[in-house]
Formats: structure tokens, C-alpha cells, sequence
């Protein structure tokens, strides 16, 4: 089954740009990064399996991940740049070290070849917890989640896919399948071994703890020609925290 995407953006004669967004997210959730790129090259923005608009199924595995990308590349021409954020770097990342021949350039932003100790599960247990039933309204929604989830940027960014238009509602991710595999999920897998040798920029929020000295030497062993920046005032959520710098980083290197 093919992911759900959008294509956007002009077609200027070279490779589409692939964006694949982080767990928990969708499509949109890269919109600005899709417009600034969009102003020069062609751009598909996929909703990953189990999210978004796109297909559930039980194994979300990276190398399931990476083979969805590659599903979509080759029905785009056979070659892409591939940019990932958290989940969809990972994903990306796997593409370029079993896949080589389908990338031509990478960016993966805020997330390392590497095994973190960390689990979202917090997360799916508060959107299992939340009462949907008869809810209409977004703000109602999110009072209901505010019982569970004191952040409001995180509740924001969850409730992008409460799909209120069901009946009843409903949330738009498999919450079980990303329930049993979240282990793998902020795992890194055993396989792929071996390095991608083409051009890949790595895209590190200073706030964030994801690409620190441990990672960095992960990343050298898998992408020998990686170029490392740190975005200064950003978190984990680079793009929503430093929109403007990131698009003109991913803007330039990608050329």
C-alpha cells in the first residue's frame, strides 16, 4: 500500500524532495519546510504508516519505514533527497544505508543512528485515557487531554490528529502497533550495517539532548561525510522552534 502524500512545490528538473515527518506527527507538520523548498523544487510530503491519512498496519519497523519511502521514490522517479525529522530521520537514515541508489541527498534533523533510553508511551496512554465520546470541539478536546497531558505545545501537536469529523471521533494513529513497537522505535536496529557515502546534513537543536557527543559518533560510523549544525535556540522540534533558519539551512544544502 502506498502512503498517503502530497505533492507540492515546482518542478525545476531535479529529484523531488521526500519529507518525512516524527512520531506522533503527520504530513502538515513540515508545511513550512514543504513551502520554502516548494519554491524551487518538487515536494512530497507523506503522512508514515500508522499516522495521518495513511494505512495502519502491525509492523512498524524502521526497515518497513524505509521501505514505504522508497515505495513512494520509485513511483517518483526513482531518485529523491530525503529529509526526517525524529522517526521519519530514522526511517530516512535506513532508506540511505539499504537503499543508497534512491538518495541522492539527506537531512535528518534531531535524531542519531542510536538506541535512546527514553519511551513516548506516556503519550499514547494519555490519548487512550481521553473520553472521546460526543466531543465537536477542539477546545473541548483539549480540556479533556489537559487531565493527562500538562504541556499545552504537547497537546497542540497531538490533537492535529483527533479526527473530530467521525463518528465518534477518533484518533488518527494505530496507538497499538506504535504501543508494541516502541521499543524498536527508539531503538536504532541491528541491521542496516555499513555507511552512506553521499552528502547528508544533520540538524541539531541546542536544547535538545538527541545529538549529543554519543550520537555524533554514531553518525561519523554510518555517514563519513555528514556536516553536523546545531540550530541555537532550538529544542527537539527544531522547525516549529527556529522555522526561518532551518528552511534556509535545508534550502542551501540541498541547493
Amino acid at each position: 500500500m502506498m502512503l498517503n502524500m502530497n505533492v507540492t512545490g515546482t518542478d525545476s528538473g531535479q529529484p523531488p524532495v521526500l519529507l518525512a515527518h516524527g512520531l506522533f506527527g503527520s504530513g502538515r507538520n513540515l508545511g513550512g519546510l514543504a513551502r520554502r523548498l516548494g519554491e524551487s523544487r518538487r515536494v512530497i510530503s507523506v503522512d508514515m504508516r500508522n499516522h495521518g491519512d495513511s494505512f495502519h498496519d502491525p509492523d512498524h519497523s524502521y526497515a518497513a519505514l524505509a521501505g514505504d519511502l522508497a515505495e513512494v521514490i520509485a513511483a517518483e522517479g526513482g531518485r529523491a533527497d530525503v529529509l526526517g525529522h525524529s522517526m521519519g530521520g530514522k526511517a530516512a537514515m535506513t532508506l540511505a544505508l539499504t537503499r543508497p541508489e534512491t538518495v541522492r541527498r539527506l537531512v535528518v534533523m534531531d535524531i542519531a543512528p542510536y538506541t535512546y533510553g527514553h519511551s513516548q508511551s506516556s503519550h499514547i496512554d494519555a490519548m487512550e485515557a481521553v473520553d472521546l465520546a460526543g466531543l465537536r470541539l477542539r477546545s473541548e478536546a483539549d480540556a479533556r487531554l489537559a487531565e493527562h497531558v500538562a504541556d499545552p505545545g504537547v497537546r497542540a501537536f497531538l490533537l492535529q490528529s483527533l479526527d473530530l469529523k467521525a463518528d465518534p471521533p477518533r484518533w488518527k494513529f494505530n496507538l497499538t502497533a506504535l504501543r508494541d513497537q516502541m521499543p524498536q522505535l527508539v531503538g536504532w536496529p541491528e541491521t542496516p550495517k555499513g555507511s552512506f557515502a553521499g552528502p547528508v546534513l544533520f540538524l541539531a537543536g541546542e536544547d535538545s539532548d538527541y545529538c549529543r557527543k554519543p550520537q555524533v559518533e554514531t553518525i561519523r560510523e554510518h555517514f563519513p561525510q555528514a556536516e553536523i549544525r546545531v540550530i541555537p535556540g532550538a529544542g527537539h522540534w527544531l522547525h516549529a522552534d527556529r522555522p526561518a533558519e532551518v528552511a534556509e539551512a535545508v534550502a542551501a544544502f540541498l541547493g
